[in-house]
């Protein structure tokens, strides 16, 4: 089955390193402290959930169409860079006093549990899963990284460089889906796709907040003011799910495609403001 990628698409694997020499405070996002529990909950999950998705897409490499096969592997040299400055960023977060052992103790019996469903029911877990890094990457870019605008330029570097590659290889493990499963009726096919997005989508915003609010917790903040402030983070002001409610939804199209919105715009306004330093070969 034909991609609808951009003939031209180019999945660029940057090897950047961020943040090393920079000590961040406790609430590094502007001083935020829910803004900051947010994005070091998904920095959390980042590690052990890319190794998860470069498994589940590396695994059919050997099935796919050359062209296809190339993107891969451009694929997984990006996730596991993103998994490299993630470890950095976590252990910086570690560093400034919170305790990430239970928040990564979950994830790790999350993907244990995952690992034992079929290979392309663990493919499909990953394809839900980009789509919803690229919908939070696209949300970001469009808006310039306004929600990074209290973070030191290291930091800000670091989010837009993996916004960035999460546009650019956005449609990778979809195509990987669509051409395993080829031989089914696309009814089938798309119903299956929407059943797990649905359940993966509830867990993903079920998950992230709850570790939010134990990183909250940390804080002497807790109760419910601690979940209306989140809920108003996530629903309200700046509304980073809200955000991205109609991008989410579309994905339940039957036909949908991640490159029927090619926004590689963002890629090239933001390219220039990446900064850091690439470690010798």
């Amino acid at each position: 089955m034909a991609s609808r990628a951009p003939a031209d698409l180019a999945i660029i694997p940057r090897n950047l390193r961020f943040g090393r020499n920079e000590v961040r405070g406790r609430w590094w996002l502007g001083g935020d402290p829910v803004a900051t529990a947010w994005h070091n909950a998904l920095s959390a999950s980042f590690p052990l959930g890319e190794g998860f998705f470069i498994e589940s897409v590396r695994r059919f490499r050997k099935d796919v169409p050359p062209e296809l096969a190339a993107q891969i592997d451009d694929f997984v040299r990006q996730e596991a860079y993103h998994t490299r400055e993630h470890v950095a960023f976590n252990d910086a977060v570690s560093g400034a006093g919170y305790d990430t052992t239970a928040i990564e103790r979950r994830i790790a019996d999350s993907l244990v549990d995952a690992r034992t469903a079929h290979p392309v029911a663990q493919l499909l877990i990953t394809v839900s899963l980009e789509h919803f890094t690229a919908i939070f990457a696209h949300a970001m870019l469009a808006r310039d990284g306004r929600q990074f605008a209290g973070a030191s330029q290291e930091t800000r570097a670091m989010w837009s460089w993996h916004a960035i590659e999460e546009i650019e290889h956005k449609g990778v493990a979809f195509d990987t889906y669509m051409h395993v499963t080829r031989g089914l009726k696309p009814a089938k096919r798309w119903a299956i796709r929407s059943l797990v997005f649905l359940r993966i989508s509830r867990n993903f915003v079920k998950n992230r907040s709850r570790d939010a609010l134990e990183l909250l917790a940390q804080d002497g903040i807790g109760g419910w003011r601690a979940r209306a402030r989140l809920a108003w983070y996530l629903l309200g002001w700046p509304g980073v799910l809200r955000q991205v409610a109609l991008a989410w939804a579309v994905y339940l199209r039957p036909g949908f495609h991640p490159w029927d919105h090619d926004d590689r715009d963002l890629i090239a306004r933001h390219a220039a403001s990446i900064s850091g330093t690439t470690p010798p070969v």
